[in-house]
C-alpha cells in the first residue's frame, strides 16, 4: 500500500482501505494468544490483583524470552527490529485474556525514546529494556488533560543537571519501572527528563485507585528530583517523543479493547448455553442473540480499525492520514468494548453486579480504555476538524 499523499488546505483527509496482515503477524497473533490463554486463566486474573503491583514477575521474564519487551527496538539495539503494528497484534489476546504486565508502559517509553532520543540516548536506555527492564511514561496530572503538551510540571537548569518540580497522575506501574520519561516544562517549551527509579524519594510514588483493579497506577512527586542534563529530551525532539506516545498509546488501547470483546463474548456465550429458564437455555432467545451479534459485528470493526492503523504505521503513512485513523479505531474499540461489558453484566442478572461475575472485570477494563489518553468525545471533536473542511 503506498502511502497518503498530504491533503491540500481545507481538504478532507482520505483513507486507503487497503489492510494488510502478514504471515509473520498471524503466527505472533496466534503465538501471543495461546501464552495469554495458558498464562492468564480468570482464576490467575483475581489472584493477581490482591497483589502489590498486580502482575506476575515470571510471566514477565517469559515475555522478554520471547523478545517481546524489546519488539520494536532495532536489531542493533538488541531488539527484535519489528514495529508497533506488531506490538498491537500482541495486545490484543493480552486484553482478551485480561493478562495484566508492564507491557503497554513499557512499549510507550520505547516510542517515545525512538521518536525523541539521540543516537547515543537510545544506545544506552533501550537495550537493558530488551534485556527485561521495565519502563513507563508521566504526562498526565490533576486538571485531566489529554493534550500532552499542555504540561505544568517544570524543570529548572542546575549547573549540568535539571531539577523537576510538580505533581504527575496516572502513571502506570511505576513501581516497577525502571526508567521513567516526565514530561516537564523546560525553558518555556515541552521536555522529556528520563528518570531512573533509584532517583526516586522514599515518598515519591502514592498508589491511586482506579476502576480496574488488574491494573496499577500511581501519583508521581517530582519534588527533590534531579537528572542529569544528558538525560533529557528538548525542542523538537520531545514533541516528536510525546506524538509517538500518544499514537502507540491509542494504537495499543484499541488493540486490548478490541481483543476484550472476544474475551466479553467467551463469557456470554458460555453462559447463554448454560443458563437454563423456564425449561430453555436463555441463549435461545431472539433478543440475546441479537445483542451479541452486536458484540461481535462491533468487535470485528474494532480489528479492522486496528488492523487499518496497523497497516498504515508499517507502510508510512502520512502522520494525518494515521492520526485519523487512530482516533477512529479509539472510538470504536472505546465504545465498543463498553458496550459489550455493560451487555455482559446485565445477561447475567443480579449475579452480573457482584465481585464472584467474571463479566465486571471486562467491563472495569474497558472503562478503563475507554478513557485511557482521550475518550470518544474527545476524540470525535478532534475528527471532525479532521475530516471536515471549514
Amino acid at each position: 500500500m503506498t502511502a497518503v499523499a498530504a491533503p491540500a488546505a481545507g481538504a478532507p483527509v482520505r483513507l486507503s482501505q487497503a489492510l494488510s496482515f502478514g504471515e509473520e503477524q498471524a503466527m505472533l497473533l496466534e503465538a501471543a494468544t495461546a501464552f495469554c490463554r495458558d498464562q492468564s486463566p480468570v482464576s490467575a486474573v483475581r489472584a493477581r490483583m490482591g497483589t502489590e503491583h498486580g502482575f506476575d514477575r515470571a510471566v514477565w521474564d517469559a515475555m522478554v524470552a520471547l523478545g517481546w519487551s524489546g519488539l520494536a527496538v532495532p536489531e542493533s539495539l538488541g531488539g527484535s527490529g519489528l514495529t508497533l503494528a506488531e506490538a498491537a497484534t500482541i495486545s490484543e489476546p493480552m486484553g482478551r485474556h485480561l493478562l495484566a504486565t508492564p507491557f503497554a508502559a513499557t512499549q510507550l517509553f520505547v516510542q517515545g525514546v525512538l521518536a525523541g532520543a539521540s543516537a547515543v540516548q537510545q544506545a544506552a536506555w533501550l537495550p537493558p529494556v530488551c534485556g527485561g527492564a521495565i519502563g513507563t511514561v508521566a504526562l498526565f496530572e490533576r486538571d485531566g488533560d489529554w493534550t500532552l503538551e499542555d504540561i505544568e510540571a517544570r524543570a529548572v537548569r542546575a549547573g549540568a543537571s535539571v531539577k523537576l518540580e510538580g505533581m504527575k497522575m496516572l502513571v502506570p506501574d511505576a513501581a516497577v519501572a525502571d526508567a521513567l520519561l516526565v514530561s516537564v516544562m523546560l525553558d518555556g517549551s515541552p521536555a522529556l527528563a528520563r528518570v531512573q527509579r533509584d532517583q526516586l524519594g522514599a515518598q515519591a510514588l502514592q498508589r491511586e485507585t482506579v476502576i480496574d483493579e488488574t491494573r496499577r497506577s500511581y501519583q508521581l512527586d517530582l519534588t527533590g528530583i534531579e537528572v542529569p542534563a544528558a538525560a533529557m529530551i528538548e525542542g523538537a525532539a520531545a514533541l516528536n517523543a510525546l506524538a509517538a506516545i500518544r499514537r502507540a498509546a491509542w494504537l495499543l488501547a484499541s488493540a486490548e479493547a478490541a481483543g476484550g470483546m472476544a474475551g466479553v463474548l467467551d463469557v456470554v456465550v458460555d453462559y447463554l448455553n448454560t443458563r437454563t429458564t423456564f425449561g430453555r437455555k436463555i441463549g435461545s432467545y431472539q433478543s440475546l442473540k441479537h445483542t451479541c451479534a452486536d458484540m461481535l459485528v462491533s468487535m470485528e470493526r474494532s480489528r479492522s480499525h486496528v488492523y487499518h492503523c496497523a497497516t498504515l504505521i508499517t507502510e508510512g503513512a502520512q502522520p494525518q492520514a494515521l492520526e485519523v485513523a487512530l482516533r477512529m479505531a479509539k472510538v470504536e474499540s472505546g465504545d465498543g468494548f463498553v458496550f459489550a461489558g455493560d451487555r455482559a453484566v446485565q445477561f447475567h442478572g443480579g449475579f452480573g453486579f457482584t465481585w464472584d461475575c467474571d463479566a465486571q472485570l471486562f467491563l472495569r477494563r474497558a472503562l478503563w480504555l475507554q478513557h485511557s489518553f482521550g475518550d470518544a468525545a474527545h476524540h470525535r471533536r478532534r475528527l471532525a476538524d479532521l475530516l471536515l473542511p471549514h
